[in-house]
């Protein structure tokens, strides 16, 4: 498979006042169409900043990031706004719902502002809330829900314009071990169809669900090693301090 995000030089500077914090400090990476990726470090590593810089929500100090061929520091905000919300979908540990708006429409949303058929955005919607488990509550409010179930709307909409690339900032960050692990298990599935998925967490059990596990330190990707053994990965993790 080709590289659908490429890294370049990545560095990202933050500045208050006389004081300047470097967030990244020239990273370089390729996420390949239907990796499943977790960026794992110590708290203040970089790892938000990564997602965010490739996700487009943010812009870097200098360096460059490529989604599907198109490099995001090209784009006026405009472009860029349409790019992410076209193909590119989130996930976030405090699920981010429109609090009076149903869970059906919440899904829809993102694909009613990209101008999609309001049929056939309402069949992809059903299509999508069926398969996580959660028809039975689509005409209800995110506040209804317990937190195992907002993720699941929240995992619904970021699928629904067929996003290249799915961004999960601490998915389970917000959730019992038992709903954690039922969120996995569904970014799992939509990993083995084809999904490509980038995750930051800082739970061992979630990383392990992925392919391969970046580790970053101080702004730098330091180690890579395979998913699947949450003792090894917790080991390398501590390792890092």
């Amino acid at each position: 498979m080709g590289a659908l995000v490429e890294v370049k030089e990545l560095r990202k500077l933050y500045r208050t006042g006389d004081v300047t914090c470097e967030a990244l400090r020239s990273v370089s990476l390729n996420i390949a169409t239907g990796d499943f990726v977790a960026v794992m470090g110590p708290s203040g590593s970089g790892k938000s900043t990564l997602l965010h810089l490739i996700g487009g929500l943010d812009r870097p100090t200098s360096g460059t990031v490529k989604v599907g061929g198109h490099t995001l520091s090209t784009m006026d905000e405009t472009r860029l706004a349409r790019f992410r919300r076209n193909h590119i979908g989130f996930v976030f540990q405090f699920f981010n719902l429109v609090d009076n708006l149903t869970v059906q429409a919440n899904v829809e949303l993102p694909a009613l502002l990209a101008n999609g058929d309001r049929r056939a955005v309402r069949r992809r919607a059903e299509e999508l809330l069926t398969r996580l488990g959660i028809a039975d509550q689509k005409h209800k409010y995110p506040w209804e829900l317990s937190g195992g179930q907002q993720q699941r709307v929240a995992i619904a909409r970021a699928l629904i314009n067929h996003p290249l690339l799915l961004l999960a900032d601490e998915p389970t960050g917000n959730l019992d071990r038992a709903a954690g692990q039922e969120v996995m298990k569904i970014l799992s599935e939509c990993n083995l169809e084809g999904q490509t998925i980038l995750v930051v967490t800082h739970d061992p059990l979630v990383a392990a669900y992925a392919g391969y596990v970046l580790f970053l330190h101080d702004g730098r990707v330091v180690d890579r090693m395979p998913g699947g053994n949450p003792s090894r990965i917790a080991g390398r993790l501590a390792g890092l301090g």
